[in-house]
């Protein structure tokens, strides 16, 4: 893979058990890339290290005052000089690429399971997190599986000189052979605890973004009530939390990489010391030494290596762990549908039908059902929906979609189970506007390019949203653009009021004219008289579709051909919404917003009235039985005269 034929046409499945498994995953689906990598490092480190042999051999030359070999060590300087430049050349773009190809293809995993989780990836995962994880940490493992290769390279080249060096001067190259591993091992002690201090500063990273995006996201609110200093000083001190941590664990990779420097050195110290001690003796001769003491100095390149696969692992080891958890999570239903065409598999009664109609390829239709609350949404009506709960209302409305992200029974279109057709298929044919719909940047033309059935014009779903004033807004801040359609919609709508902005949304919704339309408080933020024209708007233009909204406005409610009141999770009563205020005190509590003294008086009230009526009634029946009685006695005193 080159990194002109990026993105990858399919990233695989990663290997998401742990950090070290999608690690090792990564690692084995750039097979070519690091054998690339690995042969032009083994190509550099060992022309760097052959640099000590050559100038040995000229020294020797120089004082046999032999010009043939002077002429040959000067053709094998040039040679690995032309080897050292095109192996550092080539490593280096082996390695950029292996870099880059792998942050690639985890980015591409991660893009494509916050597709696949859709609005359950946060509920699982906070947002910075999210954010840390495709940013930041996809380049420090990006950078641990590049390095793999060029520390094998190294680690490679190093065996091979000591093994060189024993066999070409056995005194000293012993000496070294025994000093190189110490060397490498001296930082190993010290790497748990520069893990682990990496470790918390990379936590308190994460939580300072955390923060930033979460203020960001709300910084309209915060203005609103004041709350900028406050928002403001927290993050400031998660910034410094971030910086004495990062301040702990620089200063322990500083001693690490100081011990790298200094234990090199007591070894070169040593070589030298005992080298001049054979010369002495005669048992070496000056070229030999001369050519060990280089090899020793320039075996201090590749074992910078060691420090640096250390640092990388510390780095990527955790930012590993994030992504896999990321990459692990699952949706509680398939994606592609259980019951989708040509599964072959075998079902009775209902499952059977369920089948038939989720594999014919054709949009299945008719009633809405929720098994778990009872809730019957009948097709081609407009239905209201109360619920008192706001959080069980989204969640209602988003399991009326199919494909939860909680886990429950599936919810029934037509007698098909949404959860057993393939998500797309789903999702065109119920369409859940949620209470924060997002709009995205760019002109009103581009949001409103959505998928549609070719039934419900722009302008009709602008004029039903009651818009009007939105596109004249948006004309006044793009006087450039002679169609409204063409005014631009900044990033998540920012520059509009919220109320302008869910309007927006509703005809968003209201364009892609799907079978069934299911909206969360969709005039949330809209006053009383445009939430009138809203609701004549909506019902005219879904005329002969399945709506259903979520809401608790007797404005909406009044409009709605039935109301379905939810009381602690269960269909608690149906009717329209008249009848329902008039006989229900718990759907006149919802939606008047009374409180529990007002229910309280209001049930007095209508206690008292009902004794009232009560007492007037026995009243009546005892008049009643007496007249009865007087007319008995007059007739008796008729017949005995």
């Amino acid at each position: 893979m080159q990194i002109q034929d990026l993105p990858y046409s399919d990233p695989g499945v990663a290997d998401a058990r742990s950090g070290p498994h999608l690690l090792w995953w990564l690692f084995r689906n750039q097979r070519g890339g690091q054998l690339k990598a690995l042969l032009w490092g083994l190509l550099h480190f060992s022309a760097v290290c052959a640099l000590p042999f050559c100038v040995g051999l000229a020294v020797e030359a120089a004082v046999k005052g032999s010009a043939a070999g002077l002429l040959r060590t000067g053709g094998l300087l040039l040679l690995c000089g032309i080897c050292v430049a095109v192996g550092d050349t080539f490593l280096h773009r082996a390695a950029v690429t292996n870099w880059i190809t792998a942050a690639a293809r985890l980015q591409q995993l991660l893009a494509r399971k916050a597709a696949h989780l859709g609005s359950a990836l946060t509920r699982r995962v906070a947002a910075g997190e999210v954010v840390a994880v495709s940013t930041g940490d996809v380049e420090k493992i990006g950078w641990f599986v590049e390095a793999v290769s060029r520390f094998t390279a190294a680690a490679l080249t190093v065996v091979l000189v000591c093994v060189a060096l024993i066999v070409y001067q056995p005194a000293l190259g012993v000496v070294v052979a025994i000093g190189l591993p110490l060397v490498a091992l001296a930082v190993l002690p010290l790497l748990p605890r520069a893990t682990r201090r990496a470790d918390v500063q990379r936590e308190k990273a994460g939580r300072a973004t955390e923060l930033a995006s979460d203020t960001v996201a709300g910084l309209r609110v915060l203005r609103g009530i004041g709350g900028e200093e406050l928002f403001l000083t927290r993050y400031r001190s998660a910034s410094q939390e971030v910086r004495h941590a990062a301040v702990r664990s620089a200063r322990m990779w500083s001693l690490i990489s100081a011990i790298q420097v200094v234990v090199p050195g007591l070894l070169l110290i040593a070589v030298v010391w005992h080298g001049v001690q054979l010369a002495r003796e005669g048992r070496v001769t000056v070229g030999e030494l001369v050519t060990v003491y280089s090899a020793v100095m320039v075996l201090n390149y590749p074992m910078r290596h060691f420090e640096e696969i250390a640092m990388a692992f510390s780095f990527s080891r955790p930012s590993a762990t994030r992504a896999a958890r990321v990459l692990s999570l699952r949706r509680p239903t398939d994606t592609e549908g259980t019951d989708t065409e040509g599964t072959g598999s075998e079902g009775t009664g209902s499952e059977r039908t369920a089948s038939e109609g989720a594999g014919t390829g054709e949009k299945p239709g008719g009633d809405l059902h929720d098994p778990l609350t009872g809730l019957l949404l009948p097709a081609r009506r407009f239905t209201a929906v109360v619920c008192g709960d706001p959080d069980a209302a989204g969640e209602l409305a988003a399991r009326l979609g199919g494909h939860p992200a909680e886990p429950g029974p599936s919810v029934l279109l037509g007698g098909v189970a949404l959860n057993d057709l393939p998500l797309d298929r789903a999702r065109t044919t119920v369409l859940v506007q949620d209470k924060d719909p997002v709009l995205l940047s760019g002109s009103l033309r581009e949001l409103l390019d959505v998928p549609t059935s070719g039934a419900v014009r722009a302008e009709d779903a602008l004029a039903a949203a009651q818009c009007a004033d939105v596109l004249d807004a948006l004309a006044q801040a793009s006087l450039d653009a002679s169609d409204p359609m063409d005014t631009r919609v900044t990033e998540r709508g920012r520059s509009l009021s919220g109320g302008q902005r869910q309007r927006l949304a509703l005809a968003r919704s209201l364009v892609t004219d799907p079978e069934v339309l299911v909206l969360d408080e969709p005039t949330s933020a809209v006053d009383s008289h445009t939430e009138a024209r809203i609701a004549e708007g909506l019902r005219g233009l879904r005329s002969g579709r399945t709506t259903v909204v979520f809401t608790s406005s007797p404005l909406l409610l009044d409009r709605a051909d039935s109301v379905v009141f939810l009381h602690k999770g269960t269909v608690a009563a149906t009717g329209p919404h008249r009848e329902l205020i008039a006989t229900d005190p718990r759907y006149r509590a919802v939606v008047t917003r009374e409180t529990e003294d007002e229910q309280d008086d209001s049930a007095r009230d209508t206690t008292t009235d009902l004794t009232d009526r009560r007492e007037r009634a026995d009243g009546d029946a005892l008049l009643g039985e007496l007249d009865r009685l007087e007319e008995n006695r007059l007739e008796e005193i008729e017949e005995s005269a």
